[in-house]
């Protein structure tokens, strides 16, 4: 018979926190963000793609236009995934 004033709660485990988790550290509201984004062109045989600083390459294209579409879509957006 289950005693009804138990929890389903096993209580405190090895190896797990206990408690709500704390937030990660986070950067001083006035520190300056992350370097630019700066983004250029490489050409690689007769293809071309976006390259960034931040490690970010885009997909090799035959058209440099859309090389560089690539490049200023991602530097606009800052993310290294776009």
């Amino acid at each position: 018979m289950l005693d009804p004033g138990a929890s389903d709660d096993p209580g405190p485990q090895p190896g797990r926190p206990s408690g709500p988790r704390a937030p990660g550290p986070q950067p001083p509201p006035d520190a300056p963000h992350a370097a630019p984004h700066l983004a250029t062109t490489v050409e690689k045989g007769a293809f071309c793609s976006a390259r960034c600083s931040c490690g970010w390459r885009g997909p090799a294209r035959r058209a440099r236009a859309r090389a560089r579409e690539d490049a200023a879509d991602h530097t606009a957006h800052g993310g290294p995934d776009t």
